[in-house]
């Protein structure tokens, strides 16, 4: 499953972080963070409970730009 996610980050170099910390939290295939048009798109791990994973996603997120948000 995929879903994209609207954000809020401060610069490039921000988004490119949280698509890092994204990409390593259990429950997610894959994420791309797009600065530009402040959206994030994040595929599933197989039987992953999305609402579940994108909290988890939201709190490392918090751990490397405290200043982000993401609209769940």
């Amino acid at each position: 499953m995929k879903k994209t996610y609207k954000i809020e980050v401060d610069c490039a170099n921000c988004a490119n972080k949280m698509e890092e910390a994204a990409n390593k939290t259990a429950g997610v295939k894959k994420a791309t963070v797009n600065f530009m048009t402040l959206k994030m798109a994040v595929e599933f791990e197989e039987g992953a409970e999305p609402k579940a994973v994108m909290k988890d996603v939201l709190k490392n997120c918090k751990k490397v730009e405290d200043d982000c948000e993401i609209y769940l």
